[in-house]
């Protein structure tokens, strides 16, 4: 009987600490913004690969600028659609606090990219974007599919590779391209399905074709 009653309470406090993390969890990232810049950055590696593209690092950071500046406006965009229309936030201010967590090392980015351009220090830029971004993932882990910190471990991985063995030109982009597009891409699924249960290639494609569906309150 003790046994019974024991085995009870446990699953009433798994229970509990499921709804509890459930209050807690934020939805306003986007699963398809994401794999979208993780395609665009595979894009843009394929552009700056070409004959036709410079070879020179200006025209290399302004691209990979380019291709930051699209992902912020579309990522800023589904954030906002969510806080305007989701019928759950209720347009409350205090549901957008979670985004905080991934400013710092958002402009902690931005101020070294600019350190080390301006002292020709370009070779160390992919590493240097990849921990950051990375950082800035394991920052929002509390509030987002537990699995998101695996993808935060990748980005910091694959950094610190770079930043150890800088023996990649910045004018090459494939190892930037390649490592975002399967970053941003196991972000976005991760994110879409909340870890709730495996994932087939099948439901990948659907999942980003499908007409996206209201949500109820």
């Amino acid at each position: 009987m003790i046994a019974n009653h024991v085995h009870h309470a446990l699953a009433q406090v798994r229970e509990l600490q499921s709804k509890i993390l459930e209050r807690q969890r934020f939805n306003g990232y986007s699963g398809r913004a994401r794999a979208i810049c993780g395609t665009a950055a595979l894009a843009a590696a394929a552009i700056m690969s070409s004959s036709h593209y410079p070879d020179a690092t200006e025209a290399h950071a302004l691209g990979w600028g380019t291709v930051a500046l699209f992902g912020v406006l579309l990522n800023f965009g589904a954030l906002i659609h969510w806080f305007l229309f989701d019928p759950r936030v209720k347009r409350n201010i205090r549901k957008l606090k979670p985004t905080l967590d991934a400013l710092p090392p958002i402009l902690v980015g931005g101020i070294l990219t600019g350190v080390l351009l301006s002292n020709g220090l370009h070779e160390y830029l992919f590493g240097t974007w990849m921990c950051l971004f990375g950082l800035a993932n394991l920052a929002s882990r509390h509030v987002l599919p537990r699995r998101i910190w695996m993808v935060g471990t990748y980005y910091i991985l694959c950094g610190a590779i770079c930043l150890i063995f800088p023996i990649v030109s910045f004018t090459n982009p494939w190892p930037m391209g390649l490592v975002f597009f399967v970053g941003e891409w196991a972000g976005g699924i991760i994110l879409h399905h909340d870890g709730t249960h495996r994932i087939s290639i099948t439901e990948i494609i659907y999942m980003f074709l499908k007409p996206r569906e209201k949500k109820h309150a």
